[in-house]
């Protein structure tokens, strides 16, 4: 796949000898920077990027800029370098985060595959579609949700295209013809829904996770919280003023604010705000709430409290040299590293548990299915709509599983009229 040149390159390591260099490569070149991780070399990647910054930016010409200079059509390669260009402008804004332009990279890298420079965009027909589509499905990655996703995105591609006057129009449009694929279609597959998970499961986790992660876990069981929700929450977005005996939570954006074009807030009651309350103090506003480095701190501090020898005199000389070294942290979460963080505490907790007592695999969007169906069995559908902030009750029924267990109780005692 062509790189896109808008991405700065990166500050790296090279060894010759026994000296180490910073360099950085760009064009297929090695630029020298000086001896890694000195000053001079900070100093001379800084201007680097400073000077990356001021090229221009990648452009196609139009439709009718080509006719004038005798040029041919787009290629699909320039077509696509241009739009992930305009994707990476917008990474940092609502409309496409850092996994969207992940999403567009891994869709367009197959479709480079197939076509690239073989075709001008304005030849691309809707078999070529799905013919591109069959690839996607070929290679056995993606489950037939991403493989429409996919699609759509090639099609969302186009169209960008044909706004810009890169292209014909009714390129774009002929492109929509191509229907989404149906349950069941031949190759593809399906994962499996996701499952709440149980509160008992929950609670035999808790004393093997971090206090800080324990802390999240609860808060997202409590509120049914996305986990970007919680692990992205800043000090500053708490408003423990408003209200005398609530915080509300105020989410500067969220995965549905476009739909349903409102602010969203989330009330935090006095168990939340008990989970909530050591990680506020002493931080300023744009602070996360929760922080890996945080969390690292608390588990040195719980080690060394339950240390039972003495320090020897040669690992304090270490612990002395290492002053000011220590190994620095991301300020935020993501959903990766507190994925990892429950599911390292369950292999820790099973290795000491007898087979009986063993802890199965969860993850953390298990429990906002786990809020939504406690909540559904507590107080009705209605309830549970609210919590999860849905604007549809079809979208709370795959979230909430009460109605199961009400079914399934209903099957347990009911009368046969015929005996």
């Amino acid at each position: 796949m062509p790189k896109n040149t808008h991405k700065p390159p990166k500050y790296c390591k090279l060894k010759a000898g026994k000296k180490l260099y910073a360099v950085v490569y760009h064009h297929g070149k090695t630029i020298y920077m000086g001896a890694y991780g000195s000053p001079e070399s900070k100093i001379a990647y800084a201007r680097f990027i400073a000077e990356f910054k001021q090229q221009p930016e990648i452009t196609v010409p139009t439709i009718q800029q080509r006719e004038t200079i005798g040029e041919p059509g787009v290629t699909i390669n320039e077509l696509g370098i241009a739009f992930l260009d305009h994707i990476l402008k917008m990474r940092d804004s609502a409309k496409h985060g850092k996994a969207d332009y992940t999403h567009y990279r891994v869709a367009f890298s197959v479709l480079f595959k197939l076509y690239g420079d073989d075709i001008p965009a304005d030849s691309f027909k809707p078999k070529n579609l799905k013919l591109y589509r069959q690839e996607l499905i070929d290679t056995k990655r993606f489950c037939r949700g991403t493989v429409n996703d996919y699609v759509q995105r090639v099609i969302r591609m186009f169209m960008w295209g044909a706004e810009e006057e890169i292209l014909e129009y009714s390129t774009a449009v002929t492109l929509k013809a191509v229907k989404s694929l149906q349950e069941g279609y031949p190759g593809t597959f399906d994962h499996p829904e996701r499952e709440n998970v149980p509160d008992d499961v929950i609670k035999r986790t808790l004393p093997f996770l971090p206090p800080i992660i324990a802390a999240m876990v609860m808060l997202q069981r409590l509120t049914g919280m996305r986990p970007c929700e919680v692990f992205n929450m800043r000090v500053g977005e708490i408003d423990r003023e408003t209200e005398p005996d609530l915080w509300l939570y105020r989410l500067p954006s969220h995965k549905t604010q476009k739909k349903t074009k409102r602010k969203k807030i989330i009330p935090l009651g006095e168990h939340e705000q008990k989970y909530l309350a050591p990680y506020l103090e002493g931080k300023k506003p744009e602070q996360a709430v929760f922080s890996p480095g945080e969390a690292m701190a608390e588990r040195r501090a719980i080690r060394s409290a339950n240390r039972k020898t003495k320090k020897t005199p040669s690992q304090i000389a270490r612990d002395a040299m290492r002053e000011g070294k220590q190994r620095t942290y991301n300020e935020f979460y993501d959903k990766n590293s507190y994925k990892n963080a429950i599911t390292y505490a369950i292999q820790k907790a099973n290795k000491v548990l007898p087979d009986d007592e063993k802890i199965p695999h969860w993850t953390p969007y298990q429990l906002r299915h786990a809020a939504g169906t406690a909540m559904e069995d507590e107080a009705g559908l209605d309830e549970a709509q609210a919590l999860l902030d849905h604007s549809s009750a079809q979208t709370t029924k795959r979230y909430a599983h009460a109605r199961l267990k009400k079914l399934k109780e209903l099957a347990r005692n009911r009368r046969n009229p015929f005996e």
